[in-house]
């Protein structure tokens, strides 16, 4: 711990540097191949995998099943195959959730077909009927969630421009910063796509969630941007970059140590939803908010900071503080 302690008061001090901003070409490569690839092999998988609300759909829940816990694989084959039998054409999906029950989702059944897959479940299972449930749910209601969902993003994004515009005095940082927002939005629905991950509301509100995340971490950056900028006088002896590079070195102990605290609990909800509970709202908004909080580190630290001096950099005053500060140094050496 001394060391690291050590490690983080160096980089406070500019004892020791990263150069975060002098590579900012390789974590904009690194950030532009993983975005091609979880957008190539989404749609090569045929697109995302929206849930039932989404979708619209019937869905039959089979509780207390014995054979769920002993042998999910059997107990999944087995749900297929009796909805199968009875719907032509269809295409189930049968999942394990809680354990011992099993949830089974199809296209929109009539109420006769409600009816008769509910007794073949109860028959083939071996449970009482009243252990069957069903319900069905509207795909205009999927719609509604879509359309509200893209509503609260587009009135985070502009409100989020908006203070951070006026609280930093330049849209520069704005830019930079939903740059690195879209970057997490983007590689966390990603991960859904690459992996087959049912998109469900639980999931939709754990999108929006690490979007404030990222959005804090990339407001504590820029503020210790902003911070040794303003510092910076005729007399310094650090570019505008450096200083940016400086600034992102002074909080990436916070950042990590941030990030840390964030991910531990997540993780343990991500575990008890997956293992415990089985797929379901723990672990569809757990998930979500696991990949975020991480892509949302990355991007602040190697994103955002990085690309503010690449907005920057070709202002006359950016270059004037470039030159000035050389002349200083070469005046230093020459003194010596």
């Amino acid at each position: 711990m001394s060391r690291f302690t050590t490690f983080g008061n160096d980089l406070y001090t500019g004892a020791r540097s990263i150069d975060f901003v002098g590579r900012r070409t390789l974590w904009y490569s690194i950030a532009g191949v993983l975005i091609v690839l979880t957008v190539l092999i989404t749609v090569l998988r045929g697109g995302f995998n929206p849930g039932i609300e989404f979708r619209g759909g019937s869905e039959f829940r089979v509780s207390s099943v014995a054979e769920a816990a002993a042998d999910p694989a059997a107990a999944t084959a087995q749900g297929e195959e009796v909805v199968a039998e009875l719907v032509d054409g269809s295409s189930p999906r049968v999942s394990i959730v809680g354990g011992d029950s099993v949830r089974i989702q199809t296209e929109q059944l009539t109420a006769e077909e409600t009816l008769q897959v509910q007794a073949a479940l109860a028959e083939s299972f071996d449970v009482a009927p009243d252990a069957v449930s069903a319900s069905f749910i509207g795909a205009t209601w999927g719609a509604d969630i879509t359309r509200q969902a893209l509503i609260a993003l587009v009135v985070f994004l502009t409100l989020a421009s908006l203070v951070l515009a006026v609280y930093f005095r330049t849209w520069k940082m704005s830019v930079a910063a939903l740059i690195a927002l879209a970057h997490d939005l983007v590689l966390t629905a990603g991960i859904y796509g690459v992996f087959g991950f049912e998109i469900t509301p639980a999931a939709v509100i754990g999108f929006l969630t690490i979007l404030g995340y990222s959005l804090y971490d990339t407001v504590v950056v820029f503020d210790k941007v902003r911070e040794n900028t303003s510092e910076d006088g005729v007399e310094s002896r650090r570019t505008f970059a450096q200083s940016v590079n400086l600034a992102v070195n002074q909080t990436l102990v916070r950042s990590i140590n941030t990030s840390i605290i964030a991910t531990l609990p997540v993780a343990a909800i991500l575990m008890i939803g997956a293992l415990l509970l089985g797929a379901g709202t723990l672990f569809d908004i757990a998930l979500a908010l696991f990949v975020g909080t991480i892509v949302g580190t990355y991007s602040s630290i190697f994103i955002a900071a990085p690309l503010y001096v690449h907005l920057r950099q070709n202002e006359p005053e950016v270059q004037k503080q470039g030159a000035r500060t050389q002349r200083v140094l070469n005046d230093s050496g020459a003194v010596r």
